[in-house]
């Protein structure tokens, strides 16, 4: 039995599956149902002193009760990859429980032959996945040996495989027992991420970086995939996500043009993990979304 460890518990997180549980449980108290219940979330995987709060009005719109397999697609942050990669592991680790990998999801993605596998050194760097996992533990906790976990890692796609693994991916988005999770930040904004985009018309630093990142926002809620990659190529936005995003974008469309029920998703909060005021300062910008079919 593999099992990954929770690799980042201890720093970007507390290891103390208590404490944990406690903080996740205040930070969901905060948040209102509001666009519910969620066939797909985006959230941040920022540490959660920065970004837990945020978080929350993603989860907070998942109905457990309903749910029974829960995919997450994060992006690679050490390892290139032209596509999207499974592992190798049974189990992933939490401080809550550990969740279990849905072996019989991952055999159906790898007979369409699109999927590669990431070793256990690129899993357990990697904190795209894993810091969606305590939120997930927590919120299915009633039912935590009723659901399986697809962690889907996603690497630099063009547009035309983007459209790709959304097909894929489509016929399970349109199964209401199944959960997507989109894992992105927004904007990384300062010297130390290469990026300074700025407007002087739209005011102080942060209040540009939030204007670009809701003229992205607004582009994802229109779900619209060749809107958002024309966005990125014109603004270059430093969204880490984009690509996950990309594919949630491509497997709506998809499903849109098979003349599914109707779908809105919805962002419902914004956050900076601090206010820039001038070129040498950075930030991290952390939005949570919900995709609910009417």
């Amino acid at each position: 039995m593999t099992c990954r460890n929770a690799s980042h518990a201890g720093s970007w997180y507390t290891e103390n599956g208590s404490e944990l549980s406690r903080q996740l449980d205040l930070w969901l108290s905060k948040a209102d149902l509001t666009h519910g219940p969620a066939r797909a979330i985006i959230a941040p995987h920022a540490g959660y002193s920065y970004c837990g709060a945020c978080a929350a009005f993603a989860y907070r719109q998942i109905s457990p009760v309903v749910v029974k397999r829960i995919f997450i697609l994060g992006p690679s942050h050490h390892v290139r990859l032209g596509g999207c990669a499974l592992s190798y592991m049974n189990k992933y680790q939490t401080p809550l429980y550990d969740l279990t990998i849905d072996k019989q999801i991952y055999a159906e993605l790898e007979a369409t032959r699109q999927f590669e596998w990431m070793d256990a050194q690129t899993d357990e760097d990697e904190h795209s996945i894993e810091m969606h996992l305590p939120y997930i533990a927590k919120v299915m906790e009633e039912y935590k040996d009723g659901f399986t976990i697809i962690p889907i890692l996603v690497g630099s796609l063009t547009p035309k495989k983007e459209a790709m693994y959304g097909s894929i991916l489509a016929p399970y988005l349109a199964d209401p027992q199944n959960l997507i999770v989109i894992s992105s930040d927004f904007c990384h904004w300062g010297p130390r991420f290469r990026y300074t985009w700025r407007d002087s018309s739209r005011g102080q630093i942060h209040q540009c970086i939030e204007w670009l990142d809701r003229q992205g926002m607004d582009i994802i809620e229109k779900m619209d995939p060749h809107a958002f990659t024309d966005y990125l190529v014109k603004y270059g936005n430093t969204i880490c996500g984009r690509h996950p995003i990309g594919i949630l974008l491509q497997a709506i469309a998809k499903l849109q043009s098979q003349s599914s029920p109707s779908m809105s998703l919805k962002f419902l909060k914004y956050a900076q993990s601090s206010q820039c005021m001038n070129m040498q300062d950075s930030s991290v910008s952390y939005a949570s979304a919900s995709l609910v079919f009417e």
